[in-house]
């Protein structure tokens, strides 16, 4: 059935927008007058929109712990839990996580498990959030669960949050020293060119600037261009399977990127685990649905041969400290919690360790990258400054 954005006013006169189920135009109109809304306009949704690259109104990882993290408050409540969508529906004010609850709420209005909707959606529910949600159906722990998810997703946010914070300084400083140069080769330097016009055998260094310059002007509109469409490229072909293979062959080569992605797919397997072990999955088939949510594809190979030398009576530490995952430290815990018998702890005790250790890692990367980048820009500003103060420099000689 179609969907229709709606935006007005109540009763009260407070403001009030979302959407709402209707065959057509006219029957979502005369459904919201009923409600007593004073209607400011309806429109079918735009079923495009949240695929928008460019689009804000998208639903994100904030969205996706926040309706977790609510989720899980309700159902401690006693609410059930298709009570608990259409609840958190109604309240809702951003328009796309309202599309998405309206879409989760009609799938179980049709008698579907709550782990079978939320598959349909993996662009915001990975294998292992279905997969820990099903188990919570069958054991009857699904507000536990919903408290582990949140959990993760705040850690995940609040990351994010931190690394971009992180990022924005460099960035502003990246486009200033852009736009500085930018205007010294089409405005300065130009300028200046006419003090060399009668001037003969010019240094090297005045020649590479004044040469940099009339290129620039000519191809700089192209060069934005190409920029533009390859950045436009990338973003669309990172979901491509054979982007996606080149990239991770390339990154996990990487002297400075390997070690945060092993210690990201660290995080991935052994939180995954521990939450399945926790919630009383078998240990094989936890560490099948755990090497899962590897998205690595070299690593998730060693894992899946770990995982078959366990399935064959392997000890468990042995088989692990063959891959990236578990080196000799981690093995060496793990082997602890193979003879007490809280392999749970372990490896929930080693995701935090790994998600201290790539906090570290990221604090002193944006740390290192900000004055690396102020060295750069700054030595390339620099650089075009001081080879026009040596340009101006020989010709005021030559002329005396």
């Amino acid at each position: 059935m179609p969907q229709f954005e709606y935006s007005g006013f109540d009763k009260s006169g407070a403001r009030v927008s979302g959407t709402v189920e209707a065959p057509t135009l006219q029957h979502a109109q005369l459904q919201l007058k009923q409600q007593g809304l004073l209607l400011k306009s309806v429109k079918e949704e735009q079923l495009n929109q949240q695929n928008d690259i460019f689009s804000r109104d998208k639903v994100g990882i904030a969205d996706i712990e926040f309706l977790t993290a609510e989720l899980s408050l309700l159902l401690d409540s006693g609410l059930k839990i298709d009570k608990g969508i259409e609840l958190l529906k109604s309240a809702n004010k951003k328009p796309a996580l309202a599309r998405l609850l309206n879409k989760i709420s009609a799938e179980l209005r049709s008698g579907k498990q709550l782990s079978q909707v939320l598959a349909v959606f993996p662009d915001y529910f990975d294998a292992l959030y279905v997969n820990l949600v099903s188990i919570g159906e069958k054991t009857g722990k699904l507000a536990d669960i919903f408290r582990q998810l949140a959990t993760e997703l705040a850690f995940k946010r609040d990351l994010q949050k931190k690394i971009s914070q992180a990022l924005t300084y460099p960035m502003v400083i990246l486009f200033v020293c852009i736009a500085s140069v930018l205007f010294i080769f089409n405005y300065v330097v130009p300028n200046m060119a006419t003090m060399f016009e009668r001037q003969q055998d010019l240094p090297f260094y005045t020649t590479m600037l004044l040469s940099a310059s009339a290129w620039l002007q000519q191809y700089q509109l192209i060069l934005f261009i190409v920029l533009l469409l390859a950045g436009v490229a990338v973003l669309q072909g990172r979901k491509h399977p054979g982007f996606q293979q080149r990239w991770q062959w390339l990154a996990i080569r990487l002297p400075a990127v390997s070690s945060a992605i092993l210690l990201v797919e660290r995080i991935r397997f052994n939180s995954g685990l521990a939450m399945m072990l926790q919630a009383g999955v078998a240990v094989d088939q936890a560490l099948d649905l755990a090497n899962g949510n590897i998205k690595q594809a070299e690593l998730r190979a060693e894992m899946q041969i770990a995982i078959s030398k366990i399935k064959r009576g392997d000890q468990m530490s042995a088989a692990l400290r063959q891959t990236r995952l578990f080196p000799d430290f981690f093995a060496s815990l793990l082997s602890v919690g193979e003879e007490s018998g809280e392999l749970a702890r372990i490896f929930q005790e080693i995701a935090q360790r790994s998600q201290r250790q790539f906090t570290d890692w990221v604090t002193r990367f944006t740390s290192l990258l900000e004055p690396l980048l102020i060295l750069v820009m700054g030595g390339i500003v620099g650089g075009v400054v001081v080879i026009m103060m040596l340009s101006i420099t020989s010709a005021t000689d030559v002329g005396l």
